[in-house]
């Protein structure tokens, strides 16, 4: 059974709390209370295999925006979140991508696994809609983020989100794995090889 720690990061009121308990109690929360900090755990399938996602949901106020760099030093995968209904708060998402890289001190094509996502997809049909999926879906791909549009209300996407992201998290995890056991194993046969020459070098000389 392997641990997924999962950091939730965007603006207040887009809904971070509510996807997270959405996913981790399957209940929605409708009224709206300010966050600074609360963990979550899931115990999930993905693939055949036990997962348990650590979940931070983090608080989107700027008075705690001090705290992101702690936040963001705990997870291995981010959730970049905002709502449909709010533009402020989707060009915001660059922000907090430009955040991780900085704070964990790698560029883009090192970059830890993020899905960016539209919450409050619901909102469209009361005509609420400021960023399109079209616009969500072109950051996403210039960032190389994963992109769902989702909604807590409805349970659109919130499993999906968590079980994409885990997914990428894990392949990232053996890349680095394979790429440690490879350099292992080449700087093993380097000195293997370093030793053998010199035993030749040895016989050599004992020989004149």
């Amino acid at each position: 059974m392997s641990l997924y720690k999962i950091t939730v990061l965007g603006t207040g009121g887009v809904g971070k709390t509510a996807v997270t308990i959405r996913l981790c109690s399957n209940h929605f929360v409708e009224y709206y209370d300010p966050t600074i900090e609360n963990s979550y755990r899931r115990q999930i399938m993905i693939d055949g295999e036990v997962a348990v996602l650590d979940i931070l949901d983090t608080a989107g106020q700027e008075e705690f925006s001090a705290m992101r760099a702690q936040w963001i030093r705990q997870g291995e995968g981010f959730v970049l979140m905002y709502s449909i209904d709010k533009k402020d708060a989707f060009h915001y998402v660059k922000v907090l991508h430009d955040l991780v890289l900085k704070t964990i001190d790698v560029d883009k094509a090192e970059a830890p696994p993020m899905a960016i996502v539209g919450n409050k997809v619901d909102l469209e049909r009361e005509g609420q809609r400021e960023v399109s999926t079209e616009e969500g879906q072109q950051l996403a791909t210039s960032l190389d983020c994963l992109f769902f549009e989702a909604s807590a209300k409805e349970m659109i996407n919130v499993e999906e989100t968590f079980l994409e992201l885990t997914r990428a998290i894990r392949k990232r995890s053996k890349a680095q794995a394979d790429a440690e056991a490879d350099a292992d194993g080449a700087a093993g046969k380097k000195k293997k090889k370093g030793r053998g020459s010199s035993i030749i070098i040895k016989k050599q000389c004992h020989l004149f």
